[in-house]
Protein backbone atom coordinates (compact mmCIF):
# COMPACT_ATOMS: atom_id res chain seq x y z
CA UNK A 1 0.00 0.00 0.00
CA UNK A 2 1.40 3.65 -1.18
CA UNK A 3 0.76 6.35 1.46
CA UNK A 4 0.90 9.88 1.23
CA UNK A 5 0.98 12.30 3.60
CA UNK A 6 0.51 15.87 2.84
CA UNK A 7 1.63 19.07 5.57
CA UNK A 8 -0.52 21.86 5.09
CA UNK A 9 -0.09 25.65 6.77
CA UNK A 10 -2.83 28.11 6.52
CA UNK A 11 -2.79 31.33 4.96
CA UNK A 12 -1.85 34.20 7.02
CA UNK A 13 -5.53 35.69 6.48
CA UNK A 14 -7.09 32.38 7.69
CA UNK A 15 -7.99 31.80 11.42
CA UNK A 16 -7.30 28.32 12.70
CA UNK A 17 -11.01 28.02 12.88
CA UNK A 18 -11.61 28.88 9.06
CA UNK A 19 -8.98 26.53 8.21
CA UNK A 20 -10.05 23.92 10.01
CA UNK A 21 -13.65 24.63 8.52
CA UNK A 22 -13.09 25.06 4.90
CA UNK A 23 -10.22 21.40 5.01
CA UNK A 24 -12.84 19.18 7.27
CA UNK A 25 -16.47 20.25 6.09
CA UNK A 26 -15.43 21.52 2.16
CA UNK A 27 -12.47 20.15 1.52
CA UNK A 28 -12.24 16.38 2.92
CA UNK A 29 -15.78 15.66 0.71
CA UNK A 30 -13.29 16.11 -2.49
CA UNK A 31 -10.75 14.23 -1.08
CA UNK A 32 -12.33 10.92 -0.44
CA UNK A 33 -13.83 10.94 -3.64
CA UNK A 34 -10.48 10.78 -5.29
CA UNK A 35 -10.32 7.94 -7.57
CA UNK A 36 -8.67 4.96 -6.14
CA UNK A 37 -8.24 6.59 -1.80
CA UNK A 38 -8.20 3.55 0.03
CA UNK A 39 -8.49 5.69 3.15
CA UNK A 40 -7.91 9.01 4.33
CA UNK A 41 -7.32 10.39 7.44
CA UNK A 42 -7.03 14.20 8.14
CA UNK A 43 -5.13 15.77 11.28
CA UNK A 44 -5.04 19.11 12.90
CA UNK A 45 -1.93 20.17 14.63
CA UNK A 46 -2.70 21.05 18.36
CA UNK A 47 -1.94 24.19 19.67
CA UNK A 48 -2.12 28.06 18.66
CA UNK A 49 -1.03 27.91 14.88
CA UNK A 50 2.29 29.12 15.64
CA UNK A 51 3.95 25.66 14.34
CA UNK A 52 5.03 25.37 10.76
CA UNK A 53 2.22 23.46 9.78
CA UNK A 54 -1.68 23.27 10.90
CA UNK A 55 -2.89 20.17 9.42
CA UNK A 56 -1.75 16.82 8.32
CA UNK A 57 -3.35 14.53 5.81
CA UNK A 58 -2.64 11.05 5.18
CA UNK A 59 -3.85 8.99 1.79
CA UNK A 60 -3.75 5.53 1.18
CA UNK A 61 -4.08 4.02 -2.71
CA UNK A 62 -2.57 0.66 -3.92
CA UNK A 63 0.35 2.22 -5.49
CA UNK A 64 2.16 5.45 -6.49
CA UNK A 65 0.59 4.96 -10.02
CA UNK A 66 -2.40 5.27 -8.44
CA UNK A 67 -2.09 7.89 -6.50
CA UNK A 68 -0.43 9.58 -9.61
CA UNK A 69 -3.36 8.87 -11.59
CA UNK A 70 -5.95 9.94 -9.25
CA UNK A 71 -4.43 13.43 -9.48
CA UNK A 72 -4.59 13.50 -13.29
CA UNK A 73 -8.18 13.48 -13.56
CA UNK A 74 -9.87 16.41 -13.60
CA UNK A 75 -11.50 15.81 -10.22
CA UNK A 76 -7.64 15.54 -8.68
CA UNK A 77 -6.80 18.60 -10.09
CA UNK A 78 -9.66 20.58 -8.81
CA UNK A 79 -8.80 19.18 -4.97
CA UNK A 80 -5.05 20.01 -5.48
CA UNK A 81 -6.50 23.81 -6.63
CA UNK A 82 -8.48 23.78 -3.54
CA UNK A 83 -5.96 22.83 -1.60
CA UNK A 84 -3.60 25.99 -2.88
CA UNK A 85 -6.29 28.06 -2.83
CA UNK A 86 -6.43 27.86 1.07
CA UNK A 87 -2.93 27.28 1.96
CA UNK A 88 0.21 29.12 2.21
CA UNK A 89 2.73 26.21 1.63
CA UNK A 90 2.18 22.27 1.04
CA UNK A 91 4.37 19.74 1.51
CA UNK A 92 3.87 16.12 0.11
CA UNK A 93 5.56 12.97 1.44
CA UNK A 94 5.64 9.84 -0.51
CA UNK A 95 6.40 6.60 2.73
CA UNK A 96 6.38 3.34 3.45
CA UNK A 97 3.93 2.79 6.62
CA UNK A 98 5.46 0.34 9.21
CA UNK A 99 2.47 -0.87 11.57
CA UNK A 100 4.09 -1.19 15.17
CA UNK A 101 0.79 -1.24 16.92
CA UNK A 102 -2.37 -1.83 14.87
CA UNK A 103 -5.65 0.19 15.39
CA UNK A 104 -9.07 -1.12 16.97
Amino acid sequence: MFKAIILLKRRDDTTLEEFAHWWLVDHAPLAKALAGVRGATFNLVAGDGSGAFDGVSELWFDDQSAFEAAYATDHGRAVAADSMAHVSRRERLFVAEHVLVPRD
